[in-house]
């Protein structure tokens, strides 16, 4: 197994909270579209597996326009193997699902649909910056269905400044009513250089406490689980068979290439990442050469990933497998620093695995801290 992960990093407008890597200037999407060519026949042979999962993310992937993604997909499957049941997922923000874009969709290998729909309260995506009001959302769904896509995700978030817990189980009720596959959950995050932080260090706006959004989580928690989805990872919630296969293998540290501008790629051995500047990428790719930085992976460094990335999900870590991958007395260490967590009921072992409990859950950093190598 193996995955393709594409960064497409235009947007029409930028988000309040945003601290990925995109840009507003859309001249360059062409230019950036071809050299995205170019930066796969210099990977080709990153990894020599079929590939299991695409991803096309960003950023906003609906700003290439119809016929640069027809073109995307056209590479991507000429210059990689991908499976014929590969999951293959793209990022859409609700306004630009149209019934044009719908039916494009439905002509391209896509099978799974990621929207970020955050709210339904037209008052707090205002306050984002979003540029979708909460009926949007309700039509991208119900037009991407009539499209045949039976694979939908939405991103939400919680602990807006001011936000109460009735408002958030509005929100919930307003997801579950839509019957989408799957639920992303995230606490409202302000990333050091962006508008929200600036707000916040100014006093403008307060940060939620941290009880009302533990209460938040819990309320998400309890009532998607009653809905009959799998809380399969820490923020992440799905219908039985619909986890995403793609950031499950993140999770996992399953290979995966990153293709565009600021993305990352993993092959077991060692971290690459692409320079996040646009055009210092297409300067250098089309020159022949992938503008990276390179981390070799040593025992303990893989060590920590597997703690701070298995321990996120209901699978945990699995201890034959850490076995196998790094010896008995990488097992041995994590088993002797989970000891007192198992002993007050914060994790527990059971079929090999190691994991959270409910209640370790929701102190889960503080525990993998615990349990990683300094």
């Amino acid at each position: 197994m193996a995955g393709i992960y594409v960064h497409i990093p235009f947007c029409r407008s930028r988000c309040l909270y945003c601290g990925f890597y995109s840009t507003t200037n859309l001249d360059l999407r062409q230019r950036y579209v071809d050299t995205l060519f170019k930066e796969m026949q210099l990977r080709r042979d990153y990894i020599q597996a079929p590939f299991s999962t695409v991803y096309i993310g960003g950023g906003t992937p609906s700003m290439l326009g119809d016929s640069n993604l027809r073109s995307l997909f056209h590479h991507i499957y000429n210059v990689f193997d991908i499976e014929a049941d590969a999951e293959v997922t793209i990022e859409c923000n609700p306004d630009d699902i149209t019934p044009d874009f719908a039916q494009t969709l439905a002509g391209l290998p896509v099978n799974r649909v990621s929207m970020g729909a955050q709210t339904f309260s037209d008052e707090r995506l205002r306050f984002l910056r979003r540029r979708h009001d909460a009926t949007e959302t309700d039509r991208a769904v119900k037009l991407l269905r009539q499209a045949g896509i039976r694979n939908i995700s939405i991103d939400l978030m919680f602990g807006f400044p001011d936000e109460t817990l009735d408002e958030w189980s509005c929100d919930i009720s307003h997801a579950l009513a839509l019957g989408v596959e799957h639920i992303s959950a995230y606490s409202l995050m302000y990333e050091e250089g962006t508008p929200l932080t600036a707000m916040l260090k100014r006093g403008t706006i307060k940060e939620v406490d941290e009880e009302t959004s533990l209460a938040m989580y819990e309320t998400l928690a309890r009532r998607l689980k009653a809905a009959g989805y799998e809380h399969y990872e820490i923020s992440n919630f799905a219908r039985p068979g619909f986890r995403s296969r793609h950031n499950s293998s993140y999770w996992h540290l399953t290979p995966y290439i990153g293709i565009g501008a600021a993305a990352h790629s993993f092959d077991m051995k060692s971290r690459q990442w692409n320079v996040a500047h646009l055009s210092k990428y297409i300067e250098s790719v089309n020159s022949g050469v992938i503008p990276m930085e390179r981390e070799e992976l040593d025992s303990d460094t893989t060590f920590n990933d597997i703690v701070t990335t298995a321990l996120r999900t209901s699978d945990g870590i699995n201890l034959n497998a850490m076995e196998q991958r790094l010896g008995t007395e990488y097992k041995d260490t994590v088993i002797a620093a989970s000891t007192k967590h198992i002993r007050n009921g914060l994790m527990e072992i059971s079929d090999n695995h190691l994991r959270l409990t409910s209640k370790g859950i929701f102190i889960s950093d503080s525990i993998m801290s615990d349990l990683m190598i300094v």
